[in-house]
């Protein structure tokens, strides 16, 4: 307990953190603190091409064996039932509409690259080896959550409005494949594996010295982000949607926490795994939600991932898991 502490504390206090507070309160403020759109995506871009490239380099030292392929399956099936338990949870809870509660079903069962940054640096500080294949499951973990949440939510229309919805499904799923953010990350673990530690190497002072800096201006545009959602869908959060938002983190670690056991995965490897399932996703999801589910608000489903679950995983979940990890491996 007292080690758990001191990691969260750590991690309070860690400038990754302190940035996302700032541009939070800056929001909250209603400062006029902003980063142009096209400087954010080019941040967004940088680190997926970084973590997929580093995660990359990770498995061409690891090697193709039964237990990369095994946690890739474990992490895809993860993906797709998770949102089935975060909207049960939800209908019991609160009274959205069915389109509400299905995108933010879906966006809990799929990942947050950024979670996973920052889960991955906590557990580089603590010295503990992880897989790095865990940015290929990071991958797979994106898509099942979007169709399980177009389920949830196709159960709820009228035949004739679900037959126009299958008729768009194959360019929907397009989209979702091609997702830019999708793209880089996949793009970049294949080019580290196929150019492994050399390629590292040769460009290490442009995907590791700087990547510290880079994230904390990008979570400093999250803050803001999560701050003017605060401010823009308070109306519509009430107190069990909140608490929701702050306990599906945990109902989604403790589901994780023992298939990463039974998987035998390191310590650091079974953190990551644990953070991925417990973390919501504000980039792909929102995305494919806007296309699928316009009828659904981002006012919620966005507000809820990066307002209150990104915050609370940044500062409580990541220092829990990481001791799920530690204590899961003796």
């Amino acid at each position: 307990m007292g080690e758990t502490l001191a990691i969260a504390i750590s991690n309070l206090t860690s400038p990754m953190v302190l940035f996302f507070a700032l541009g939070l309160a800056a929001a909250l403020a209603r400062s006029d603190l902003a980063l142009p759109e096209a400087v954010a995506k080019a941040l967004a871009l940088y680190l997926m091409l970084a973590i997929g490239f580093k995660g990359g380099v990770g498995v061409a030292a690891h090697g193709l064996d039964a237990r990369l392929i095994a946690t890739l399956l474990a992490g895809a099936v993860l993906s797709a039932v998770i949102p089935l338990v975060a909207f049960a949870y939800l209908s019991f809870v609160s009274r959205l509409p069915r389109a509400d509660r299905a995108a933010v079903a879906g966006h809990y069962g799929s990942i947050s690259i950024v979670t996973l940054v920052a889960a991955t640096e906590t557990v580089r500080s603590l010295g503990l080896d992880y897989e790095g294949y865990l940015v290929a499951v990071a991958a797979v973990m994106e898509t099942p959550a979007i169709l399980t949440a177009l389920w949830l939510a196709s159960r709820g229309r009228d035949p004739d409005r679900a037959s126009d919805d299958d008729a768009d499904s194959g360019s929907l799923f397009r989209e979702i494949a091609l997702n830019g953010s999708i793209v880089v990350l996949v793009g970049a673990f294949v080019i580290g594996f196929v150019t492994g530690e050399k390629g590292l190497a040769d460009i290490s002072a442009f995907i590791v010295d700087p990547f510290k800096g880079i994230l904390c201006l990008f979570l400093l545009d999250m803050g803001v982000i999560a701050g003017r959602g605060l401010r823009a869908g308070y109306r519509s959060l009430t107190p069990a949607v909140i608490g929701f938002g702050l306990t599906m983190p945990l109902i989604g670690a403790a589901i994780a926490a023992p298939t990463a056991w039974a998987i035998g995965l390191s310590a650091g490897g079974t953190a990551l795994l644990v953070t991925l399932a417990a973390s919501a996703s504000y980039i792909a999801v929102p995305a494919a939600m806007r296309v699928a589910l316009p009828e659904a608000r981002p006012a919620i489903y966005l507000t809820l991932s990066l307002g209150v679950t990104f915050p609370f995983n940044l500062t409580v979940g990541i220092p829990l898991y990481a001791a799920i990890g530690q204590y899961l491996s003796g």
